[in-house]
């Protein structure tokens, strides 16, 4: 990771308070940076908090393939311009992203927070499961029915609901997804569009499955947190052995009553559970 960022190649973000440490957030896969904003106003009396918006998502530009190592490459960028070591922040997709980048440049990291993901490869890009009946992941289904709606008949937010309750039964989770359609133009009459590069992320899911091999013997000696949904199967015991061997200083902490969107779904305990690392660390 040395090549040099252009400027038409950064990253879109936007930060949260005036002084203090910096943390910076990165979403997963379908998301954006404000995904994070009730978290980030939480801690913003007393951080610099910046939400990142990965590249193909949000406001960030477009990328002609999807990989983790050049993710990595311009979350960096963006981590070299604030001129100090921050707390990084990352979930799913992202967290990958964030450990990619510990694990190559640890001198832009203060610490490290991982939010249900480990560094392993995963089936389709899903948690695992036990149960045959359950699919391991939906997200290629998600994909395809993001792009099997016709923008250009829809007429309100309420029918795009609609339009992805068969494939996405989670309320949650639609209203996560359908925060990157958005509306162009004026009034009623501005046409709607994805903020996500679907055609690539679907081509592309498989390399989010995996995990590239880090630098021979590379670790990251900084704190790292790692937390984790009790309900969730993307981090499992068998995974605590890849984790402490790139990351030694590991703490794995399990929030009950969450699943993957852990922040999502247990905002409080999540926040709380962060600034206590936070106050640790700093």
């Amino acid at each position: 990771m040395t090549g040099d960022v252009g400027e038409d190649e950064r990253l879109a973000s936007r930060t949260l308070g005036d002084a203090g440490p910096r943390v910076v957030f990165v979403h997963g896969l379908f998301g954006q940076g404000k995904n994070w904003t009730t978290i980030a106003k939480g801690l913003a009396d007393g951080h610099r908090v910046t939400l990142v918006d990965l590249p193909n998502h949000g406001h960030s530009p477009w990328t002609d393939r999807v990989d983790y190592l050049d993710m990595a490459e311009l979350l960096a960028a963006e981590l070299e311009s604030f001129g100090e070591p921050v707390t990084l922040v990352g979930h799913s997709m992202g967290g990958k992203v964030a450990m990619q980048l510990a694990l190559r440049r640890p001198e832009l990291l203060r610490a490290l927070v991982v939010v249900d993901i480990a560094p392993v490869e995963y089936p389709l890009q899903g948690g695992r499961t036990d149960d045959p009946d359950e699919e391991a992941s939906p997200f290629a289904a998600f994909i395809a029915a993001m792009r099997a709606m016709d923008l250009d008949t829809l007429t309100s937010r309420q029918d795009a609901d609609a339009a992805l309750a068969e494939a996405v039964p989670s309320r949650m989770v639609r209203s996560f997804l359908l925060q990157s359609l958005v509306r162009e133009g004026l009034g009623d009459d501005g046409g709607w569009r994805w903020r996500l590069n679907l055609e690539l992320l679907e081509r592309d899911l498989g390399e989010l499955r995996g995990f590239p091999d880090p630098p021979p013997g590379a670790t990251f000696d900084g704190p790292v947190l790692w937390i984790a949904g009790a309900n969730s199967t993307y981090v499992l015991d068998e995974d605590r052995p890849h984790m402490d061997a790139l990351f030694p200083a590991t703490r794995l902490v399990r929030i009950k009553n969450a699943g993957h969107w852990v922040h999502s779904e247990q905002p409080e305990v999540f926040l709380e559970t962060l600034r206590r690392f936070l106050e640790r660390v700093e």
